[in-house]
């Protein structure tokens, strides 16, 4: 099946380090961050594990859960975690999947339909390198693919997230390269009459479709 942003995150039951995983219940009423792997013991994700693992106080602050997921049952998970910590200085904190028969890999379109699982290496789960921003509404808010090569940046997620969340909460649009703190775009669906009374300190037009304002709190 093809996932769209705004689609229901397809719900499942899979094992994890952390116990048998029923994903809507895990998720309950928090944010989920899944983000998946081609094959345990690989050096790319061995960095990005490690530092997920760094960055998780920074997700706990933002009511976010992680998930990680590898094409490789779980007791391969719990060796390559004490590789992780070893090498990457933190040990893995959250719950990592085993999803050895592709079950989860394919509900969310990160492998061909057709693929089977079994012995396969990593260059046959090039695809794997999903990650996935999910809202305590089950919904898709984001979704980003990287490939086998380049290590995906953690602290774009981070960023990526707090624009999504700030977007939940106050119905305003984040510029390029925006970081929290800095101005807000006041989307086009808001008129300005309703933004006068939203902003009572004001915000600027530079076109009429262009209004930026401080970060609401």
């Amino acid at each position: 099946m093809t996932i769209r942003i705004g689609d229901e995150a397809p719900d499942f039951t899979a094992a994890s380090t952390e116990g048998p995983l029923h994903f809507h219940e895990w998720i309950g009423d928090s944010w989920a961050i899944l983000f998946s792997h081609p094959k345990d013991f690989t050096p790319v994700c061995t960095t990005e594990l490690g530092y997920m693992a760094k960055l998780k106080p920074e997700f706990d602050k933002r009511n976010t859960k992680i998930l990680g997921l590898s094409v490789d049952p779980v007791s391969n998970h719990q060796a390559w975690a004490a590789d992780i910590q070893e090498t990457q200085g933190h040990a893995v904190n959250y719950p990592m999947i085993g999803d050895d028969d592709l079950k989860v890999a394919k509900l969310y379109d990160m492998l061909h339909p057709n693929a089977s699982g079994g012995a396969r290496t990593a260059m046959d789960n090039a695809t794997v390198r999903s990650v996935f921003i999910i809202g305590p509404d089950k919904k898709v808010k984001a979704m980003l693919v990287y490939p086998m090569s380049a290590g995906r940046n953690f602290d774009e997620v981070l960023r990526l997230l707090d624009s999504l969340q700030l977007n939940a909460k106050h119905t305003v649009a984040t510029p390029v390269n925006w970081r929290p703190g800095e101005d807000v775009i006041i989307p086009t669906s808001v008129s300005d009459e309703e933004a006068q009374r939203k902003y009572p300190d004001g915000f600027k037009t530079l076109k009429p479709y262009l209004r930026v304002v401080a970060q609401p709190k």
